[in-house]
């Protein structure tokens, strides 16, 4: 064993001997066995696909059911907006680029459905994975196509509702500066958190535990929040300063926002598998496996089972002397 080797043996059993070191690290190592990373990106590719139509979408629908108050209108514009930091205050200061009706409310319509689908089934084959459900026990068509559908409306209404509540919060006539921004906020992530748990619980299989996703909804509600309170100063160098490198920057910046949304939101759903299946200490260089090396490793095995007659089983040979 040489002297690097030696190093990081010492580490790992220093790691695996301090809680708060080993369950961060199981984390992070069970989120490279997932491939989470990869999950991850897919999700960032449908919901950038169906970013656009939906803003279309909701411009054209407000500019047909609020046309006679524009005041309103704005506000909720203003609010939406806020949800997107990289490219909402693009479209804040020219929304009537995107306003349109007939052919193209209902491509608009369309495209969007189509990218929420592709967001919702990322998002179940991400969350039954990280959840190590078997094969055979997650739901098949057309379950899992009513799954999507139901995914889609909760997550668009609580969207919608989120917006529309976060704003009314911040323009109540008694609250003003900072006790309005704490109200938006707080109404907000409230919502966020049932949302988030909703989505959960339809995304994955029911042999996963209602209760059991909480934390995981709390923790995801918290960091998109932070996400739309800083996501504007985490990516505004993307945007540039000249036309054709603003527009590169807006693509490159929004897609850099959505996957880490997602990227860090995976990671919240890993803790929470860990924590609750006790996944931690894990080895940094095996061998030696740990007993917890060994549950993951057998967990990752179980999911592969497709049917219910087949039998996986995990067996571990001791390593071989030095």
């Amino acid at each position: 064993m040489n002297v690097v080797e030696k190093l990081v043996h010492r580490v790992d059993h220093v790691q695996q001997d301090h809680p708060w070191l080993a369950f961060p690290i199981a984390v992070w190592k069970k989120f490279g066995d997932d491939q989470a990373g990869n999950l991850a990106a897919l999700i960032a590719y449908y919901a950038f696909a169906s970013l656009f139509p939906l803003l279309l979408v909701l411009v054209t629908v407000l500019d047909i059911v609020l046309r006679s108050n524009p005041h309103l209108k704005q506000q909720v514009l203003d609010s939406a907006f806020g949800q997107f930091p990289v490219i909402g205050p693009q479209l804040k200061t020219d929304p009537h680029a995107l306003q349109a009706t007939g052919p193209a409310l209902a491509i608009g319509i369309i495209l969007t459905f189509l990218g929420a689908r592709g967001v919702a089934g990322a998002a179940q084959n991400a969350l039954n994975t990280v959840w190590g459900v078997p094969m055979y026990k997650r739901p098949g068509f057309p379950w899992s196509l009513l799954r999507q559908l139901s995914l889609m409306l909760v997550v668009g209404i609580g969207l919608i509702a989120s917006t529309i509540l976060s704003g009314l919060a911040g323009n109540v006539p008694f609250l003003s500066g900072a006790t309005a921004q704490v109200g938006t906020i707080v109404v907000s992530l409230v919502l966020n958190v049932g949302v988030f748990w909703w989505a959960f619980r339809l995304a994955t299989a029911k042999e996963i535990g209602t209760r059991t996703m909480l934390p995981s909804a709390a923790l995801a509600a918290i960091i998109w929040q932070i996400l739309q309170l800083l996501g504007t100063s985490l990516v505004h160098r993307l945007a540039g300063s000249s036309s054709v490198y603003g527009v590169f920057g807006l693509v490159l910046g929004l897609l850099a926002w959505l996957y880490l949304g997602a990227e860090l939101t995976l990671y919240a759903i890993e803790a929470n598998v860990v924590a609750v299946r006790r996944l931690w200490p894990r080895s940094l260089a095996p061998p030696p496996l740990t007993h917890e090396d060994e549950a993951a490793l057998d967990m990752y095995a179980q999911s592969q089972v497709r049917r219910p007659e087949q039998d996986i089983e995990s067996h571990f040979t001791p390593p071989e002397p030095a």
